[in-house]
């Protein structure tokens, strides 16, 4: 059945379809990407229409009637749109949990209040401009009055002077009349329209930047393959200058009069990267991420919108950047590709910002480039199977910059007395040196808190979290034990509960390493980030610009240390513990490890510095240090080659189905039914159910089944078929809402 009124809305809910409404007749047209008020169930939601004029078989009386027009919300546009469809195809989803992603109800509701002021003003602003046409008016008519009356005492008059007096009079007063018709006529005027080519002409001067002879030659290759319409992986060194071509290529593409988006996996190197591109682009730089508050989120989307009648832009963000309702895109910058945070865990749509710019960069046929010191076997896989284009920076943008790898065995200093606490009296000696000649000291250690756990020296026993399977981390700034995945806290009375005996700290997290350098370096300023203390904004920014100033003289750390950041007097950084960094039960535990070494590594020796890397390790003979000390020149391809053998990434895609219940023997049952409903309609490698290594949080028992998928022609069909038993499999043993669905997790 046909009817030119009906049409498809996306609604922010999990849905398998798009529901079809009436439009009624004599309601004004809608388009797609208009935002709709309909009811749907017990609800009524803001939606967004998808299609025009659907053909349905549903009986009519069963369609509803849209509730209204938001006219005056923003339009979806065309390109937001198919994104949405390609993140819900790609990572099995719907398109409504992309939609809810993309604009959030804090969002809508923010947009909503935004028109709603806006129609106050327009409201206000026309009773004003209404009051301000009557008073003219009723000016004009006195005026007009006052000069019929100077006109009849002029043609009586007799003296000169009592003429030229009137004439004068009548003079002003015909000029006042005219002013007054010029309000009134200009008032329902347009207003002129503006050129946005004028506006181009306008950009500011970018300074000038000159490429050494290795950035010339990466230029150029990017710029050919950017010619043959190819993404371009750009695999340049620590310290080579990556940010000048990516500085370069977008200044090209502004002048062009199109826009950039510039991707960081991080809050807090974007925070550092903006001051870089601020002082470089100007105004035309805009940032985004989950740091800003809801109101400044929108002013971005509302300024993006703007700036399709006004200068182009540059947006800095994080993931959820590729969301915003960009235009006219010339260039999609993916800085430190390799880094997993550009994949979103929870809640759906589960994407990978990366893979999504990517397929963005088509949609709007703009140029995109992905940059990393140290690439992922996945955008090294595309490069070898022409996907990519591979353009290399192996030279330092100064000579002699770098940093040497010192190894150091905790094991073999123990047996010698060389350990005080957790730090080697070697690495103190390479700190204090440090710090003798002027230089700044990084100390990377992967785990929050004073100490990972603590246990009972009477009984053993080793508190943990009596909502999740995990051991409950003790931090001495606050004095409790937290757990570090539902956020529970006790307060820690170092007696324990089951036996009364003394509970005793275990290990070392960033805040003991901290209390021991304090020890060792008295009077020296040191100061810990990590996700504690970075959660005030405040701090993060001051700690970073201290480092950076050479204010504080030792930064201890996690990962975030070991992020893009740019320091010019970091001369030594050193990992504690760093056999905790490849001891993962995932296949990709070596390749990270190397990954966020190599990374970390390139903090130091920048600039012309010869910097220094040490290594506190129990396995010093670990294949990650022989890679990363270039003892084993083929390490990319063993890892590659293990992954084929395996089947595993960059080889194949893998789904992964997470079942999370209270019920535990419940879970069970229907993890493992689910396996067998897979394994019986799929001849794909299917493995599990299994736990994973946190296997409860916030009282919910975890169980995983991994499929693999091949990459080929099947990939798509596969996958929706593997969506179609979830669907059934959920609908038959009435498991909603326990099952999500992971595509290439990290």
């Amino acid at each position: 059945m046909s009817n030119g009124n009906y049409i498809n809305v996306i609604l922010p809910l999990r849905l398998g379809w798009e529901p079809v409404y009436r439009v009624p007749q004599g309601t004004e047209p809608v388009s797609i990407g208009t935002r709709v008020r309909v009811c749907f169930g017990r609800g009524a939601y803001t939606g967004v229409v998808s299609e025009l004029n659907v053909k349905t078989e549903i009986d009519p009386s069963r369609i509803l009637d849209i509730s209204a027009i938001e006219d005056n919300l923003p339009c979806i546009t065309p390109e937001e749109i198919r994104l949405w469809r390609f993140v819900a195809e790609y990572y099995m989803c719907s398109v409504g949990e992309v939609y809810k992603a993309a604009y959030p109800s804090a969002r809508t509701d923010g947009e909503e209040t935004a028109a709603r002021r806006k129609e106050r003003q327009a409201e206000l602003e026309a009773r004003r401009q209404a009051a301000e046409a009557v008073a003219i008016q009723k000016k004009k008519e006195t005026l007009a009055l006052r000069l019929e009356k100077r006109k009849e005492a002029l043609a009586h008059a007799r003296k000169e002077t009592v003429k030229e007096r009137l004439e004068a009079e009548i003079t002003d007063l015909e000029s006042e009349l005219d002013q007054l018709e010029s309000r009134l006529a200009s008032r329902g005027m347009d207003k002129p329209v503006h050129d946005a080519a004028q506006d181009i002409q306008q950009l500011p001067s970018f300074k000038e930047i000159t490429l050494n002879d290795a950035q010339a030659t990466a230029y150029a290759d990017i710029c050919a393959a950017f010619r043959e319409g190819k993404p371009v992986l750009l695999h340049g060194i620590t310290g080579s200058g990556k940010t000048e071509l990516y500085l370069k290529l977008a200044a090209k593409v502004l002048s062009e009069g199109r826009n950039v988006l510039y991707l960081v996996p991080e809050i807090a190197l974007s925070r550092q990267l903006e001051d870089r591109l601020e002082a470089f682009f100007g105004p035309l730089l805009m940032t985004f991420h989950s740091a800003r508050t809801q109101s400044g989120k929108l002013k971005i989307a509302d300024a993006l919108r703007s700036h399709s009648e006004r200068t182009p832009y540059v947006v800095l963000g994080t993931r959820s950047a590729i969301f915003l309702p960009h235009h006219d895109l010339g260039l999609i910058i993916v800085d430190e590709e390799h880094d997993s945070s550009f994949k979103q865990s929870d809640p759906a749509p589960r994407y990978n910002a990366r893979e999504s710019a990517v397929v963005m960069a088509g949609i709007f046929k703009a140029n995109i480039i992905l940059g990393s010191a140290t690439p992922s076997l996945e955008s090294l896989y595309n490069c070898r199977t022409g996907k990519y284009a591979l353009a290399k920076l192996d030279k330092r943008y100064y000579e002699g910059s770098g940093a040497d790898i010192e190894i150091i065995d905790t094991i073999a200093e123990k047996r010698k007395n060389g350990m005080v606490g957790n730090l080697s009296r070697k690495l103190l000696e390479r700190i204090s040196q440090t710090l003798e000649n002027g230089g700044q000291v990084a100390i990377l250690r992967a785990r929050r808190a004073y100490s990972p756990y603590v246990q009972c020296e009477k009984c053993g026993d080793i508190p943990k979290c009596p909502r999740c399977n995990v051991t409950l981390s003790y931090h001495r700034d606050n004095g409790k034990l937290v757990c570090h995945y539902c956020g529970r806290s006790r307060a820690f009375t170092g007696i324990c509960p089951k036996c009364g005996g003394s509970l005793q700290t275990i290990g070392a997290g960033t805040q003991k390493i901290e209390e021991e350098l304090t020890a060792a370096f008295p009077g020296i300023s040191i100061a810990r980030l990590d996700s504690d203390s970075a959660r005030s904004t405040a701090y993060e920014k001051e700690t970073l610009e201290g480092f950076a100033s050479g204010k504080i003289k030792i930064l201890v750390g996690t990962q975030i240390v070991t992020k893009g950041f740019d320091f010019k007097g970091l001369a030594l950084v050193a990992a504690i513990q760093a056999d905790s960094l490849s001891a993962q039960d995932d296949f990709r535990a070596d390749e990270r490890a190397l990954q966020l070494l190599e990374q970390f590594r390139g903090r130091s020796g920048r600039r012309g510095m010869k910097g220094l890397f040490v290594i506190q390790t129990s396995q010093a003979s670990h294949p990650v240090y022989k890679m990363l000390q270039g003892l084993d020149g083929d390490s990319i391809e063993k890892m590659m080659a293990e992954r084929e053998a395996f089947g595993y990434p960059p080889y194949t895609r893998i789904v992964n189905f997470v079942i999370k219940d209270y019920n535990e023997p419940r879970l069970d049952a229907m993890s493992s039914a689910l396996a067998r409903s897979i394994s019986s309609e799929v001849k794909l490698p299917v493995t599990g159910p299994f736990a994973p290594a946190v296997d409860r949080i916030s009282n919910q028992h975890i169980r995983h089944i991994r499929v693999l998928v091949p990459k080929d022609k099947s990939q798509a069909w596969n996958k929706k078929q593997l969506k179609d038993i979830l669907e059934a499999f959920e609908k038959e043993k009435n498991y909603k809402d326990h099952i999500a669905i992971d595509v290439d997790p990290v």
